[in-house]
């Protein structure tokens, strides 16, 4: 099997952080989105080439997977971006055989092993939402196979949300129904990959849906925070041995190891970052990126990037790298 990951986007709901790091290298309780996705794939085991579908900082991403990840990849610039079957047709020219495509800024809790008994054409996952006019959902048959997707539907016609996580067995009918995309007019200036699915249903296909435990978006801030939250309850928090001199913890909480924190209430969800240096702060659902300082500060709901300096600021703050704020002094 391989594995495409489309990860060229610029990120925009995630600025200024994304100015710098890719949108699937932003961390969420210490670690890298794209990390948790990647553990995922390399507990398949049988898994030949990832293909990475780079774009916006596309060194960054690339030296990241090469170090970051023991799986042979290759990378393939998407100079255009035209959508999700554009990314997904860069692809092409290495993909002989069945495919698992991933759209990284999720993270997912689900076993994918379940690819390895898998008879049909492919399989799409999901996740039931309330909110289902905010995404594209999936529409069933009796068997639990996808009849189509509808974008944004005003009607409960399903709220199974598509998440971004495919396996395809039948590879050649997803190509073949891409290029058929691709032939068509443009949807506001984009291709997508979910018109080639519906394509190969309407050629007979069956793809399987599948319910997904929890799904953790990171796209945006607000939903990245919470992720973070719920990856530090789920084992994610950390204190290091030394470092720390009264600082009252309300869990969860992460510091990294080098980090130095003095007279500090802090949590729940906290993430600081390494070698940073915080002092007479409070702070709740923050993530303070490496070797940061900060001082005499009140935050909340906030994403501070790395090496930023912060003094004497209360409220809520959304600041990428190498950033400087410092209050007024009266």
């Amino acid at each position: 099997m391989k594995v495409i990951i489309p990860l060229a986007g610029k990120g925009t709901r995630l600025r200024p952080h994304t100015h710098t790091v890719p949108k699937p290298m932003l961390k969420v309780a210490g670690k890298p989105v794209m990390d948790y996705v990647m553990d995922d794939v390399a507990k398949l085991g049988n898994v030949e080439q990832v293909i990475y579908i780079t774009g916006h900082l596309k060194g960054t991403v690339e030296a990241h997977a090469r170090t970051a990840f023991n799986i042979p990849g290759i990378f393939v610039e998407q100079l255009v971006q035209d959508g999700t079957a554009g990314a997904v047709e860069l692809a092409r020219p290495f993909v002989d055989q069945p495919v698992l495509i991933i759209f990284v800024d999720t993270i997912f809790d689900t076993d994918l092993a379940i690819i390895n008994d898998s008879t049909d054409d492919g399989i799409i996952w999901t996740k039931e939402v309330e909110d289902y006019q905010r995404f594209g959902v999936v529409v069933t048959d009796a068997a639990g196979h996808m009849t189509r997707i509808v974008e944004k539907p005003s009607t409960p016609i399903s709220k199974r949300a598509n998440i971004g996580l495919y396996y395809i067995r039948n590879w050649k009918l997803l190509y073949e129904g891409i290029a058929h995309v691709l032939q068509q007019p443009a949807n506001k200036g984009e291709y997508y990959l979910t018109d080639a699915f519906q394509y190969m249903i309407d050629k007979g296909a069956k793809i399987r849906v599948v319910d997904v435990a929890g799904w953790y978006d990171a796209g945006k801030l607000d939903t990245l925070l919470d992720t973070n939250r719920v990856m530090l309850e789920q084992g994610r928090s950390h204190l290091p041995s030394r470092g720390l001199k009264n600082v009252e913890i309300v869990d969860p909480v992460r510091i990294e190891d080098g980090a130095r924190v003095t007279d500090c209430i802090l949590g729940p969800n906290v993430v600081i970052g390494r070698e940073s240096v915080v002092s007479n702060c409070t702070m709740r659902d923050t993530i303070i990126g490496d070797r940061s300082t900060l001082s005499s500060c009140i935050l909340t709901d906030s994403m501070v990037g790395d090496q930023v300096l912060l003094e004497g600021i209360t409220g809520s703050v959304s600041l990428g790298d190498h950033t400087e704020v410092r209050a007024p002094r009266l």
